[in-house]
């Protein structure tokens, strides 16, 4: 196996002790399984931005702010050295989204550090110790459906809580521990005060899952988690811990023909990216 270039000055550093295997590539980084010491852990090296194929990063980095005034200034002017701080910034923002929700308590794989592209972070198991499987992967029973539904949606409760929304949620980047669901692949994670498409992509996201669960537990397909809590966050009412009920009164009015066109248009943009989704894992699949 090839070891990447990215992880070599880890590697001579004593960050990383062996390269053991490659996890998965995608779009954005491949992923390899290492040793750290005594423990195995994940190393996620991002590919170059002209290797990436995220096709909507100035969507998903709205609102993110820059405190550095200098850098703000130059990634605003687009100039080369505001490119290469936008670049940087992209790429570390999985690494301190994953520090701020491991604080906030959702279930995300542990960070330990990210160094010249290359983030390091927990690997994900089975019950048998094994790297464990995304959700996609999973055969899952009607009860086990309805459980992990509800954790996902703590999950996501406490995420918002945070500021945050993942962005791009599906069964593709959740995986399947012995306790349960873990979310996986922030780098385009959302803040949910300052991006104007917060609303949508966190809708999004949760009502992906419910199609996902649905498959095994119909009766979930007829919830709306998704408007209920986003309801109780823009009335300042959300926490953790907020009891939810899956119900939602939809206002009644006369429909706007725009704004129906609007979600038309979006339903086939989500039906298209969830395709590419499935094209993409079947890609990972076959490395």
């Amino acid at each position: 196996m090839k070891i990447p270039k990215r992880l070599q000055p880890l590697i001579d550093d004593g960050l990383i002790n062996a390269v053991e295997q490659q996890l998965m590539s995608g779009k954005e980084a491949q992923v390899y399984v290492v040793r750290c010491g005594d423990e195995r852990r994940c190393a996620k090296v991002f590919k170059e931005a002209k290797k990436r194929s995220f096709k909507q990063a100035v969507q998903y980095q709205e609102g993110r702010r820059e405190r550095n005034s200098r850098r703000a200034r130059a990634m605003a002017k687009k100039t080369r050295y505001g490119q290469q701080q936008q670049e940087q910034a992209w790429l570390t923002a999985e690494v301190d989204a994953l520090y701020r929700l491991a604080a906030a308590d959702v279930r995300v794989p542990r960070p330990h550090g990210f160094v010249d592209g290359v983030l390091l972070m927990d690997m994900i198991v089975d019950a048998d110790g094994d790297v464990a499987p995304r959700l996609d992967d999973v055969a899952l029973d009607a009860d086990t459906a309805r459980d992990y539904y509800q954790s996902l949606l703590g999950d996501v409760v406490k995420m918002l809580c945070a500021g945050l929304i993942h962005g791009d949620l599906s069964e593709f980047n959740v995986l399947e521990d012995a306790q349960g669901p873990v979310i996986i692949d922030l780098p385009q994670a959302v803040d949910a005060a300052g991006n104007n498409s917060a609303e949508a992509m966190f809708k999004r996201d949760v009502n992906n899952m419910r199609g996902y669960f649905a498959r095994f537990a119909p009766e979930l397909g007829e919830t709306y988690y998704a408007e209920e809590i986003w309801a109780l966050y823009e009335a300042g009412e959300l926490h953790p811990d907020s009891p939810l009920t899956g119900e939602f009164t939809f206002a009644t009015h006369l429909a706007d023909v725009e704004e129906v066109l609007d979600v038309i248009d979006d339903a086939k943009e989500e039906e298209a990216e969830r395709l590419e989704r499935l094209r993409d894992a079947e890609d990972d699949r076959s490395w």
